[in-house]
């Protein structure tokens, strides 16, 4: 764990943009060693994984979970009734049964939609064309509240390839009155920052490489 890589990236991003930290493979007292420091948001992609660190840590109600990973749908139920927070939903069809469960569960989880800005095969995402075309639609969902958009850059991009598809996510976000953009990872954060990102997700340099 490398927490002096942590302190150091906090002290440079402006007020206004969060660490998430992503926390997936690795275990839960590694998540209270970070936590001991002041970092409360952490980011889970596999629901088992992160119910059994959820489990461990249920006393730290400071901690705020993020479910950031692809999402299946018969998962959603359990995605809703464990996460505050949900980045990842990559359809219509999604949020919109993520809304129905949310009302059943009477939960209001905070909602980044994925957007893909490249063709990238191994990206989920929707497309911005599709976003606008169904955004009244998506405005008259109840229960979810729906505050950014989220995206993954394909790997192997330059520095300034990865501003520029980051600053179309800002730019569309901005279009649509969403605050957040979830953006950014270890190895291409300082674009994301640069382009307006307000949840930046880091693995490996706060915690290593994964075993």
């Amino acid at each position: 764990m490398n927490l002096s890589n942590y302190l150091e990236i906090k002290n440079k991003i402006p007020s206004n943009v969060n660490i998430l930290a992503v926390s997936k493979g690795f275990k839960s007292q590694e998540i209270k060693t970070i936590q001991d420091i002041g970092q409360n948001d952490f980011g889970e992609s596999k629901f088992q994984e992160a119910f059994e660190k959820q489990l461990i840590l249920k006393d730290f109600k400071q901690i705020h979970w993020h479910f950031i990973g692809r999402i299946q749908s018969n998962k959603i139920k359990k995605i809703v009734q464990n996460f505050q927070y949900i980045h990842s939903v990559d359809s219509f069809e999604k949020l919109q049964k993520i809304s129905n469960i949310s009302c059943e569960e009477m939960k209001n989880p905070i909602i980044m939609l994925q957007v893909k800005f490249s063709n990238d095969p191994t990206k989920g995402g929707l497309n911005p064309d599709f976003l606008m075309m169904k955004w009244r639609e998506i405005q008259e969902l109840k229960n979810i509240r729906l505050t950014g958009l989220m995206t993954i850059n394909p790997k192997g991009l330059s520095s300034k390839q990865n501003l520029e598809l980051f600053k179309k996510c800002r730019s569309l976000a901005d279009s649509l009155q969403l605050p957040d953009c979830s953006m950014g990872m270890s190895g291409d954060w300082q674009e994301a920052v640069e382009a307006g990102s307000t949840w930046i997700r880091l693995g490996s340099l706060i915690f290593g490489q994964r075993s």
